[in-house]
């Protein structure tokens, strides 16, 4: 029989490179995800939505950037759980529908605008931007014409899988992470992205070719 990837010692050798890294280099809050084994998570709910993709234990609020925390995490608790960023401390995002996130970023690439990390997941791609308050990102949503449902906001209290994923949760780099001048990463506001990433959504909720 075959071992399963995600309990093989490299495989949890890589997750305990990238939580460490996201920690450590990226100075972002981390905490181990639940777990999807025999196709059930590990948070013990039947009908749980997002399967193996969600803070369970630890909760979401001991996320952290201690090295030695994060290390008996994922060495010694939970060596097969996915790596999880909580946002709105030293990052957040927006992510949208992975059509319209990769046209998106195409536009805002020949636009010389310059663009923070991007991860790819299932079905959806998220921009990381700067931390955020929910009141200035409504400010600013209040100025659109439309938002549209799709469009999804990870700010405080919310969270982020980073690569390598667990699963069919699979999680990639579009765009890596790049140091900032003063350590960590660094990352855009995002003011100026907001309005182009809902019109690609708009149009891709419409049925219209994005750009």
């Amino acid at each position: 029989m075959r071992e399963n990837p995600r309990g093989c010692p490299s495989a949890r050798s890589a997750r305990l490179t990238a939580a460490l890294e996201a920690a450590v280099d990226h100075r972002w809050p981390v905490v181990p995800g639940a777990v999807l084994r025999d196709g059930q998570c590990s948070c013990g709910h039947g009908d749980c939505p997002v399967p193996g993709a969600h803070p369970h234990d630890p909760p979401l609020l001991a996320a952290t950037t201690d090295a030695r925390m994060v290390r008996w995490w994922w060495e010694r608790q939970s060596p097969d759980a996915p790596v999880l960023a909580a946002t709105g401390r030293t990052l957040s995002a927006v992510s949208l529908p992975a059509e319209a996130g990769a046209r998106a970023i195409a536009y805002l690439g020949a636009l010389r605008l310059p663009l923070g990390p991007v991860l790819a997941m299932p079905g959806r791609y998220a921009l990381l931007v700067a931390p955020y308050s929910l009141d200035a990102l409504g400010e600013m949503l209040a100025q659109l014409p439309w938002v549209p449902g799709s469009l999804h906001y990870h700010g405080p209290g919310g969270f982020l899988p980073l690569p390598p994923g667990v699963g069919a949760g699979r999680v990639r780099w579009v765009l890596a992470p790049r140091p900032a001048a003063d350590g960590g990463v660094w990352l855009p506001q995002v003011g100026p992205l907001l309005g182009e990433l809902v019109e690609a959504t708009v149009r891709l909720d419409s049925g219209r070719s994005a750009y």
